[in-house]
């Protein structure tokens, strides 16, 4: 048996973690995280204490990220409610981690195996597809403000959320209940279909920001240059957490299977599911005042240092 986060959760593969091999008449060993991998432990302890970094740091960052949506209904930007759903997801998918390993390590029970196993499907699916939708409300405002104009109505954005929410639950779905063939390389089609689409996005809506400066003009306009440093963060995510997956996973057949399961998944999965931490932090990052969170805190945690006073 391989690596259970990887084999069996995060790809299509049906095999009761308790069960005995059909060929060996023997007690099956006790079930352990680290099946397979027992002597390659490095990318499976990296992939873990990402895992706990997300219920330490990421699942309250996205529940604040939830609250400061709510709060700010009234005056809402475009792409809140693809934040919030994005926020929502994330915050899920951490709450996922104590029950990961009470599962792995306390319960080994098959109801808790297939949770997981949705839980995995959900962030597959809804991280990226999500974040390309707010690079599509972006791109659009920016280089066609005319045809965004028209477009601003919340129905729009309900339905194409709904449309992704419907596509994440088949996918996570699909995935728990497995026994599809080459089911894993719908995950990796929809990596790179959707790393080149935000990747030529976010470069599209840069390129016109910057070209939107005017002949003669240094400064670029206060609401344009929120929108350039929202794109180049948004950038920054796309880059840091899914190109180890578009540069790996491709590239299956050239490793050996326990070298595939025990190194290059785990490793490329944790870039993804680090993205629960570092999606809200960014977002909050980028805020002039975080609400619900008094000034002093957010300079401890910022290491800002507040600006000093000339002498009268």
């Amino acid at each position: 048996m391989q690596y259970m986060y990887n084999m069996d959760l995060r790809m299509n593969l049906t095999t009761d973690p308790t069960a005995a091999s059909p060929e060996l008449n023997t007690t099956p060993k006790p079930f352990s995280v680290f099946d397979g991998c027992d002597h390659m432990l490095e990318a499976v302890l990296f992939d873990l204490a990402v895992q706990s970094f997300n219920i330490l740091i990421g699942f309250p960052a996205n529940i604040l990220v939830i609250a400061i949506l709510i709060r700010n209904r009234h005056e809402p930007s475009t792409s809140d409610i693809f934040l919030g759903c994005l926020a929502f997801m994330d915050a899920y998918f951490g709450l996922m981690v104590p029950i990961s390993f009470l599962n792995l390590f306390y319960w080994k029970t098959v109801k808790g195996y297939s949770a997981l196993k949705f839980s995995y499907g959900v962030k597959d699916t809804s991280g990226p597809l999500f974040l390309s939708c707010i690079c599509l409300d972006r791109f659009v405002a920016v280089v066609f403000p005319i045809a965004f104009s028209q477009l601003k109505h919340v129905k729009y954005r309900i339905g194409l959320s709904v449309f992704v929410l419907c596509l994440t639950f088949a996918y996570a779905s699909a995935k728990t209940i497995g026994g599809l063939p080459n089911f894993e390389k719908i995950f990796t089609g929809e990596i790179l279909t959707t790393f080149t689409w935000m990747v030529i996005c976010n470069l599209s809506i840069l390129w016109a920001l910057k070209r939107s400066r005017g002949a003669g003009k240094d400064e670029m306009h206060p609401m344009k240059k929120k929108a350039f440093k929202m794109v180049l963060s948004i950038l920054f995510i796309i880059i840091f957490n899914y190109l180890p997956l578009v540069a790996l996973f491709p590239f299956q057949d050239h490793y050996t299977p326990l070298v595939f399961s025990c190194y290059v998944q785990p490793v490329g999965y944790a870039f993804l599911n680090i993205s629960s931490s570092i999606q809200p932090l960014v977002y909050l990052s980028r805020l002039e005042k975080i609400p619900f969170l008094s000034e002093s805190l957010v300079n401890k945690l910022c290491c800002k240092k507040k600006p000093e006073q000339s002498p009268a």
